[in-house]
């Protein structure tokens, strides 16, 4: 016999013994796939399907509903979408027709290429890679054989329309799925609306519902989520939910306190365990269902690796931690997410510089969104090495799926943005069967001092921490917030309409995007007011018979690239005392003149705001003993404050902390007895000049009480756990308390009259006063929960 029969006879009888085990699993749902897809599953060495891809095969092969499939990180679930839609495509008489599958990032395109080119090439089925960095000559064979899959951004698919609006279609006609990636990433924000109209006009555009198929590993609330897929009236576009709970890693966790003196540490002020055996076994603080799943960083988590003592530092907090990393990081792939920017910078600084000073090879890079393409590049294939480690320490640019290898631990440095944030870095980590995913978190404290704001006291940062990985561990994060109306959006959706259609009516633009769009809480009044508006800034203009037209402004925006891109990048106000810039903040709260901030350690009042020139003019107003202001640009939702104060009034052991962190826990809690903040009825506290007013609220409902006081001229200013009024007693606050009570709050348009610094979105400087007020106070207030909070201290009295 020929040696390659005998090839053969063997590749036949190891596909034999694949069919057969998988007939073992009783997988109905692979004997629905197409044979060739069989196949590849075959070659691939496949023994079973993930449970996610067991649920969604069915389902997706129906073509009746929307899909939305909830599973954990490495679960299979681009497998789960696109092993039943090729075989749909493949069982097509009239061709292939079209998968839309929708990115959020051109990397992950670029990944799902490599991924998806290996299964499909043997089904010949094209896929078409389309972004920035594609050439022209591979998206002109799109538009030769629009069929396969098509891999794109909301910002590409826009362009598309927008350019070739006369041919959509024909180009669409065949498209049989839209595959959304990262669906929680499009929720709630510019984008998510973006992409909502651009389904709602394929759809219009091709005269048929197309299924949608949305994918996650990252959803507070899968029906708001699935309201978003499918829209919220799910009776008439219903839309099956799968959530897999397989594929569960076991995660291993550590809390590390840090505490940072003024000035000279002392040696309790600062001591770092040598030996992070310190760490409780017990897991009496972690919910209930979460103990088979989660253990601690323990027995080889040595400093230095001597196996004794401890160690005492003299630095900062920074150089701690980087002294930290450094030992424990070397020799593995790693993501270090400090959250902000310039500390990216800085920590890969210390790295890269301690690797130098000791003759070794580089092993730290940095990944944020405004090094080049060909830097972050860099980052991401030393991580795909599987020659030499690489640490990379990276902003939220990193927490989406873009493939970068196995990665062994996840360092979290002061409180994630978010829990669904923390949820998407951990998930990076621990993606190998087999393997736990790690996480390292640190929090960083002052020295405790009697004169320190009483946050500070309350160990504020080590608490939010906390509350996040319990809150991770229970499977909870931010559910998505519905109610925005995102104007900014419509402005940009308007002027692309005008420029698909080469004009259209106001009538037919309202009925796209308000009546069959998603933009659906827009009224007809507020829509027309809109198009004035654009008329006015002349990025519209209507001819003699009534049609919008693109304005002489409208033409040069809708020209320049950087049009279809729903967003901009968050942009930082100048702070100016005395004509001396005292440096930038990205600043995200409403702001009036006198209003009081926090920065450079110092508070200073308000005196003028310019938003055209980005500059806050400020004079000082004392020395800072409050919260530092961070600018941070995210919300902390008041699940996270619920927890917080629940672990406050708790004495259960945080078992994932060390000795450190345990005990500034336990500052934290002695603080919050003396300060008897458990009672019911305290939740005010008088410092020598100001007073704190705690809330327990998310940020959204603080700004919504903050507004309320400047609206009966109190300055105060939010962050953390309540508010603080500066120069003012707790009785005077108690008192106002009270007299708010027999007060009706107005409208959240009216606290807004005299506010500046609304101008959030991208378009939002096209949109008139009452307009820009009612967006803003969609998007960031909470009058619910501030209404609700103040009901519920009717009956109590300040102490």
């Amino acid at each position: 016999m020929h040696p390659l029969d005998i090839l053969r006879l063997d590749t036949l009888a190891q596909s034999l013994v694949k069919t057969i085990m998988l007939e073992a699993h009783r997988s109905k749902s692979f004997a629905l796939l197409d044979e060739r897809v069989q196949r590849w599953i075959w070659r691939n060495e496949w023994t079973e399907l993930h449970d996610v891809q067991e649920q969604s095969i069915p389902l997706i092969l129906a073509h009746e509903h929307d899909v939305l499939l909830c599973a954990a990180m490495a679960s299979g679930k681009t497998e789960a979408a696109f092993l039943p839609v090729l075989s749909s495509m493949l069982s097509q008489k009239n061709g292939l027709g079209l998968t839309i599958y929708i990115s959020p990032l051109a990397a992950l395109i670029n990944d799902q290429f490599s991924r998806l080119t290996g299964l499909c090439e043997n089904l010949e089925v094209p896929v078409h890679p389309w972004h920035g960095g594609i050439s022209p000559s591979i998206k002109k064979d799109f538009f030769g054989n629009p069929c396969g899959v098509l891999l794109i951004t909301p910002e590409s698919l826009e362009a598309m329309f927008c350019n070739h609006g006369y041919e959509i279609p024909q180009l669409l006609h065949g498209t049989e799925y839209i595959v959304i990636d990262e669906l929680h990433s499009f929720i709630g924000n510019e984008r998510g609306k973006q992409l909502q109209t651009l389904l709602s006009l394929a759809e219009e555009r091709t005269e048929k519902n197309i299924p949608r198929l949305g994918l996650s590993a990252t959803l507070g609330d899968v029906e708001l989520a699935a309201d978003f897929l499918s829209g919220e009236d799910r009776n008439k576009r219903p839309c099956d939910i799968i959530v897999s709970e397989s594929n569960q890693h076991k995660i291993k966790l550590l809390l590390k306190g840090i505490t940072e003196a003024p000035q000279a540490l002392s040696a309790h002020a600062e001591q770092l365990p040598q030996s992070e055996q310190a760490v409780p076994q017990a897991l009496s603080a972690l919910p209930l269902g979460t103990e088979g799943r989660f253990d601690h960083l323990g027995a080889n988590e040595n400093t230095n690796g001597d196996g004794g003592g401890e160690k005492s530092f003299t630095f900062s907090a920074v150089e701690t931690i980087a002294e930290y990393l450094f030992e424990k990081l070397r020799g593995t792939n790693s993501l270090v997410f400090p959250n902000t920017r310039s500390k990216v910078e800085l920590f890969t600084h210390l790295l890269s510089s301690y690797c130098e000073k000791n003759g070794l090879r580089n092993e730290f890079f940095a990944h944020h969104g405004n090094l080049s393409k060909e830097i972050r590049k860099d980052a991401e294939e030393a991580l795909r090495s599987k020659e030499k480690s690489a640490t990379v320490i990276c902003t939220n640019t990193l927490e989406l799926g873009i493939d970068i290898g196995e990665v062994e631990s996840v360092v979290q440095i002061e409180p994630p943005p978010s829990v669904s944030s923390l949820r998407q870095r951990l998930g990076r980590s621990g993606r190998r069967r087999g393997q736990a995913a790690v996480l390292r978190a640190f929090s960083i404290e002052k020295a405790q001092n009697p004169g320190n704001h009483p946050f500070s006291q309350l160990r504020e940062r080590t608490f939010d921490l906390c509350a996040c990985i319990m809150l991770m561990l229970e499977g909870w994060c931010e559910p998505p917030s519905p109610g925005g109306l995102h104007l900014s959006t419509l402005v940009q959706q308007i002027l692309a309409l005008i420029a698909e259609c080469n004009g259209l009516l106001p009538e037919a633009a309202y009925n796209s995007l308000c009546v069959r769009g998603p933009f659906q809480l827009i009224d007809k009044k507020d829509f027309y007011i809109l198009v004035k508006a654009l008329i006015a800034q002349e990025l519209v203009e209507q001819d003699a018979r009534g049609t919008l037209l693109l304005g002489t402004l409208g033409e040069k925006r809708v020209n320049h690239f950087s049009f279809y891109a729903a967003f901009e990048s968050q942009t930082e106000y100048r702070i100016v005392a005395q004509d001396k810039t005292l440096g930038t903040l990205p600043i995200n709260s409403t702001m009036q003149i006198h209003d009081i901030i926090i920065f450079a350690g110092k508070t200073w009042r308000i005196q003028n705001i310019n938003d055209k020139n980005r500059t806050i003019e400020v004079s000082f107003f004392g020395e800072g003993k409050a919260p530092v202001f961070t600018g941070s640009g995210w919300s902390t939702h008041t699940i996270v404050r619920a927890r917080m104060k629940e672990l406050y009034a708790s004495n259960k052991e945080v078992s994932f902390a060390d000795s450190n962190a345990r005990r500034l826990i336990d500052e934290g809690r002695t603080v919050f007895s003396e300060y008897a903040l458990n009672k019911r009825n305290n939740f005010i506290i008088e410092k020598n000049k100001y007073a704190v007013l705690f809330t327990w609220l998310g940020d959204r409902a603080n700004r919504t009480l903050q507004l309320l006081f400047r609206h009966h001229k109190i300055a105060s200013y939010t962050g953390g756990l309540g508010l603080t009024i500066p120069g003012k007693s707790g009785a005077e606050i108690a008192d106002f308390l009270h007299e708010l009570q027999e007060t009706e709050i107005p409208p959240l348009e009216t606290l807004l009259d005299k506010s500046q610094n609304l101008f959030v979105g991208k378009w939002d400087w096209v949109l008139p006063p009452r307009l820009l007020k009612k967006n803003y106070a969609s998007l960031y207030l909470d009058l619910q929960s501030a209404r609700e909070w103040l009901a519920a201290i009717v009956t109590t009295q300040a102490p």
